[in-house]
């Protein structure tokens, strides 16, 4: 069983320990590439494609500058401080935890491509739809498509042929997702809160779920879909269709 998540926008994260078994990027030679052309971009243009303030413009702009600083890189699972990485919660982890996840766990980058957990990654910020003209004025998930989507599925059969979906809509464009779920089982779970009689989607409780449904997974090291229907979570459980309502 494969898991999909998708990375964050906030890399403040450290790791809290000395980490065994750290890996390389499979696609590190393209987020190279790509952020050799941010570092040529000014804070004030970087302003505008990353549609952040002037702080973290100026930060990025420094980061995309120094990229490749063996100092600042750190394992892929630890950098991202969002809310599916602080309830995956990591740093309470053991070593074979992070081993099985590294094995298990996909994280979607729109600078790395895919990545696993303990791959060793520089704190950058991007974004889906920036188009960079070294790539053919083509957004990222329009890069990325055609790199990824064969290793994706490869990866995804290499394993028991099961796709566990738990990052949100965007990162589906990093692939050919008809191919995707053409070859391989994808199970995406949906977490919803009744309001008002109603089942309705809230971001922030389903990030939470998304977090804490992939720790579940790893901790327990599940090989069989049927068993994602004991997930239970802060009120949310399965209901059918890999629906889990939570009735506040």
């Amino acid at each position: 069983m494969q898991i999909l998540i998708g990375c964050a926008k906030i890399m403040t994260g450290m790791a809290p320990r000395a980490i065994p078994g750290c890996t390389e990027p499979r696609f590190q030679d393209e987020a190279n590439g790509i952020a050799a052309q941010l570092a040529e971009y000014t804070p004030e243009q970087l302003k505008a494609m990353l549609r952040c303030n002037k702080a973290i413009a100026v930060e990025n702009w420094r980061r995309y500058r120094e990229f490749g600083n063996q100092a600042t890189r750190c394992p892929a699972v630890f950098s991202y401080d969002g809310m599916v990485f602080q309830k995956l919660a990591p740093e309470t982890m053991s070593d074979a935890d992070l081993a099985y996840a590294n094995d298990h766990l996909i994280i979607g980058s729109f600078l790395y491509g895919l990545l696993r957990p303990l791959d060793l990654v520089n704190p950058y910020r991007l974004e889906g739809d920036v188009e960079l003209p070294d790539n053919g004025h083509i957004s990222m998930f329009d890069y990325w498509k055609p790199r990824l989507t064969n290793y994706f599925i490869d990866r995804v059969k290499a394993d028991d042929g099961v796709l566990v979906n738990l990052a949100s809509a965007e990162f589906k464009r990093l692939f050919d997702w008809k191919q995707v779920a053409k070859e391989v089982e994808v199970i995406t779970p949906d977490f919803k809160v009744v309001k008002d009689g109603k089942p309705k989607n809230v971001t922030i409780y389903a990030k939470m779920c998304r977090g804490a449904m992939t720790r579940w997974i790893i901790q327990n090291r599940l090989t069989d879909p049927a068993a994602l229907r004991q997930f239970s979570y802060e009120g949310f459980n399965y209901t059918n269709d890999w629906n889990y309502i939570c009735e506040s």
